[in-house]
């Protein structure tokens, strides 16, 4: 059985929940005799193919940057991805987003598109009107021979949002990336502040983060010895800036942009992990939060309660008190927090990227075997 995957992710992302998953899932492929992979690519800074295993031949360009360079890689990659999608040299292909360029070039070769969310269908406000992105995943939908979902949740958006035939559908969850093992005491470490609740990922709209500091600046303005720390999404904006020195908590926020092991260190020192967004299609810091043994707060919405279970604190993501009352319960809590840490370790064994590989290989057999 031979899969090919595209570019797409893997030119928008350095880092990323999307292009983690392809890399992880080809990882796994690559250690079975069964099924052969390949990857379209020529140009791409992605952090997970830096070390150049998953590809036959590409430039893996860091610290190179001028204007248009994404555009510029995209065009050289697409062509890439054409003259593979034009030779035909594979029995199933799975584009790795939801630009339709490739269905001019696969005539013939059926594809399985993995829908990670309906964020863009659930919150189109938060988009720009000129994205495409939600219009290109519903045409993608209708023409692909099955669709991957990545939770309970999203398949149910998908179905009630597009009316697809739920058979056209099947669930395969994610795995975690991170470990206990990768957890180290280094200098940075050892200055970060003794103790800290953690916030992770992208601060834009549905994520949350504005509802979730103003809850948390109450607790930091009682609790001085308490802070804040932010990690991935880019510095913070200018807004956000004002909005923590209108709160009077500047001394105790920070954000950092890191790397896999001291993630799992920040997890790991953490008070509690608080992850308030208002949707997510499946939520991978909460498995990574388990693994590093940090305990865990989120919203009790979307995908939420169904990948955490009973090893997990929710609240209301749209009520700051309901906030602001399980952060003083789990911080204040030690017994709690220890429950909340074995509970989570018990429902971490239940998700794995080798299951995720096996189920999603189990996906491409049957279309394969319906041809």
């Amino acid at each position: 059985m031979r899969i090919l995957y595209d570019h797409q992710i893997y030119t928008m992302q350095k880092y990323g929940g999307i292009s983690r998953y392809f890399y992880e899932i080809i990882t796994n492929f690559n250690n079975m005799s069964d099924i052969e992979t390949s990857i379209s690519i020529l140009f791409s800074n992605n952090y997970y193919l830096s070390n150049k295993e998953l590809v036959e031949y590409f430039n893996f360009l860091p610290f190179v940057e001028f204007r248009g360079k994404q555009k510029i890689f995209n065009f050289f990659n697409q062509v890439v991805s054409a003259k593979k999608l034009k030779q035909k040299n594979f029995d199933l292909f799975h584009p790795t987003y939801y630009d339709p360029y490739f269905l001019k070039y696969h005539s013939g070769i059926p594809f399985v598109l993995t829908v990670h969310d309906m964020i863009h269908e659930k919150f189109p406000n938060m988009f720009s009107p000129y994205d495409k992105t939600s219009a290109n995943k519903r045409f993608l939908a209708e023409k692909a021979a099955k669709i991957i979902a990545i939770s309970e949740s999203t398949k149910k958006d998908i179905i009630d949002l597009w009316g697809v035939n739920p058979t056209k559908i099947d669930i395969v969850y994610h795995g975690n990336s991170l470990s206990f093992d990768n957890i180290i005491d280094n200098d940075f470490i050892k200055q970060l502040p003794k103790r800290y609740v953690l916030f992770v990922g992208s601060r834009v709209g549905y994520k949350n983060f504005i509802n979730f500091l103003e809850a948390t600046s109450i607790l930091l303005m009682k609790d001085k010895e308490l802070s804040l720390i932010c990690v991935g999404g880019g510095h913070f904006t200018e807004l956000e800036l004002k909005k923590i020195k209108a709160l009077n908590i500047a001394n105790q926020v920070y954000q950092y942009n890191t790397n896999d092991k001291i993630l799992s260190s920040l997890y790991h020192n953490a008070v509690a992990f608080v992850f308030p967004s208002l949707y997510e299609g499946f939520g991978l810091p909460v498995l990574e939060a388990f693994a590093c043994e940090c305990p865990v707060l989120c919203s009790n919405t979307s995908s939420f309660t169904e990948i955490g279970d009973n090893a997990v604190l929710y609240f209301d993501p749209y009520d700051k008190d309901s906030m602001l009352q399980a952060m003083q319960k789990i911080i204040y809590d030690d017994a709690l927090r220890k429950l909340l840490i074995l509970k989570g370790k018990e429902q971490l064994s239940k998700f794995s990227w080798k299951k995720t590989a096996i189920e999603t290989k189990k996906v491409y057999k049957s279309i394969i075997n319906d041809l």
